[in-house]
């Protein structure tokens, strides 16, 4: 739960899942696929997947839903996080740093891997442990 709290107040802090936000507006292209992945909520995506992912795709895979978007940024930063053996402190300001890395890098290069842009911002923010 404390990584849920704090992804959502970095994408919240980082206007990645705000009605307006421009990267919401500036994709385009439609994609479905059905799979599970082994975290708690059901998603239209595997692990395998997401990894494999450029930003823009793991747009269109989410149906541009800003809410499964969330829950696929979250689900690489747990993922990041675990690999490196590192802990995601759970508090405004760092969530906010968090959304704020994401956003940026993001928007910078639609076309990169979506997991490079979480694993950068995770390593930047987290703490060994």
């Amino acid at each position: 739960m404390r990584m849920i709290r704090f992804v959502a107040a970095a994408l919240l802090a980082g206007g990645m899942i705000a009605g307006t936000s421009s990267f919401a507006q500036s994709t385009s292209g439609t994609q479905t696929t059905t799979a599970t992945t082994s975290a708690a909520t059901t998603a239209n995506w595997t692990a395998e997947q997401l990894i494999t992912s450029s930003v823009h795709d793991a747009w269109v895979m989410s149906g541009r839903n800003e809410q499964k978007f969330f829950e696929m940024v979250t689900q690489l930063a747990q993922i990041s996080a675990q690999k490196r053996g590192l802990t995601l402190p759970d508090n405004e300001a760092t969530g906010k740093r968090f959304g704020e890395l994401v956003k940026s890098m993001a928007k910078t290069d639609h076309d990169q891997l979506l997991y490079v842009v979480v694993d950068k911002a995770v390593q930047q923010v987290a703490t060994k442990g």
